[in-house]
């Protein structure tokens, strides 16, 4: 699936209308956005459940300006609409694949709680529940299950 270019007047509608959404703020004279640009494609390839989109910031600068984005490449990601990671720098190819990876088996329920931010209006779930087919969600089994790395309860 090829990257998606956001603008102010698309970014909410495709940050909240997805489940995953990964946003790469990049700038035309920036030799490292250069490198990661085909990084970034060639996860939008393998992971086509995920909207890999990205931000031209030099023609969007309220967009950099309300994320705080003062360098480049800056990557974001939302889960569920909510912005879970925020941070500039290259990634190589597989530090991108290990961050997919986070957010996808994140449990955003604790994170929201955890970080004090408002639960989706449809009540939390008491137990992890299948993920519908092609979305992401907490692996089903112990908590202890899933990607390396997760937190066991």
């Amino acid at each position: 699936m090829p990257t998606t270019p956001l603008t102010q007047q698309n970014f909410q509608t495709v940050v909240a209308g997805n489940h995953i959404v990964l946003v790469d703020f990049w700038a035309t004279w920036c030799g490292w956005c250069a490198r990661f640009a085909p990084v970034f494609e060639e996860s939008s390839e393998v992971h086509r459940d995920i909207v890999h989109a990205t931000v031209e910031a030099e023609a969007e600068p309220a967009l950099a300006a309300a994320g705080q984005v003062d360098r480049y490449p800056w990557l974001m990601a939302f889960r569920e609409g909510t912005l879970v990671y925020s941070k500039a720098g290259f990634l190589p190819g597989d530090q991108l694949e290990e961050l997919v990876q986070q957010v996808r088996w994140m449990d955003i329920y604790e994170f929201r709680r955890d970080n004090n931010l408002p639960q989706p209006t449809a009540a939390a779930p008491s137990a992890p529940t299948p993920a519908p087919a092609g979305r992401a969600g907490p692996a089903s089994g112990p908590q202890a299950y899933g990607w390396p790395g997760l937190r066991s309860a």
